[in-house]
């Protein structure tokens, strides 16, 4: 192993392990302040009785079974979404026209509240699942629509100039020039997107559902167990995480000559 990579290496476990001992210091903080002031466990838990609560609900499965529907309704919602983003943006950064027909109306549903509009959606598409997957789709199209626009016209004009002399066609263009460079914008919609498809899946659970963890939280306060509240909660928070991290490493992986620092790679 080369020095570079020594001294990389150890700044990732010194960050870990200070990222870690900022979440102990906190656990621990937060336990001993509610205990020390006899804070009622209704207002808020101490992170035992958080604990405590998550192994019940492991326990009895209903917690995975919860789990796996929201799951199911944000990756099917930020699929359908993000294509329909991809797919509209394309369009509209390509086509004058496009934009002129179809822009206007985008931002006019998108500047309307979609917990306005989820009740509408349950209402169409019922209580199931797909009432979920549609208002989370809504949420999550958004953001890849307007980092697609964006991207697809940073493509430097230079560029695309000197392709054009060379008889490039139109498709030789896009390819070359215009998606490589929309590519890191397209990465960022996709990171916004995921975040926005799990509040998208709890809005709709939160209007009308069966099951998901947007239920079992209104079944939670309803009871009046503050401890189950806050499991489902921090569940919400690693998806919301987990999933951030996966569009980073595929952007990692896919967009290789941008740098973590959004700087282009040299090669130097």
């Amino acid at each position: 192993m080369s020095n570079a990579a020594q001294e990389s290496f150890k700044t990732k476990l010194g960050n870990w392990a200070l990222a870690l001992l900022t979440f102990l210091i906190f656990i621990g903080g937060w336990e001993a302040i509610v205990r020390w002031l006899d804070v009622p466990v209704i207002i808020l838990p101490p992170p035992s009785a958080i604990l405590v609560a998550s192994w019940k609900s492991f326990s009895a499965g209903e917690l995975l079974f919860h789990t796996a529907v929201t799951m199911y309704e944000v990756l099917m919602g930020f699929l359908l979404g993000s294509i329909c983003g991809l797919l509209l943006g394309f369009g509209i950064a390509l086509s004058p026209l496009a934009e002129r027909i179809f822009y206007p109306y985008i931002i006019a549903f998108q500047t309307v509240p979609k917990v306005a509009v989820a009740p509408i959606i349950v209402i169409w598409f019922g209580y199931g699942v797909s009432s979920k997957v549609i208002i989370t789709a809504t949420i999550a199209f958004f953001p890849l629509l307007a980092n697609t626009i964006m991207g697809l016209r940073a493509a430097p004009q230079d560029q695309i100039d000197m392709l054009v002399t060379c008889t490039a066609s139109r498709w030789q263009v896009f390819r070359l020039v215009r998606l490589p460079q929309a590519l890191p914008y397209v990465f960022v919609g996709l990171d916004v997107a995921i975040v926005l498809s799990v509040i998208g899946a709890i809005v709709g659970e939160f209007v009308g559902a069966k099951a998901g963890l947007g239920y079992l939280i209104l079944q939670k306060n309803f009871s009046f167990d503050m401890p189950g509240t806050f499991v489902v909660l921090i569940i919400l928070s690693v998806l919301g995480v987990g999933l951030h991290w996966i569009i980073s490493y595929l952007q990692r992986r896919i967009v290789f000559w941008i740098d973590v620092a959004g700087e282009r790679v040299t090669g130097a």
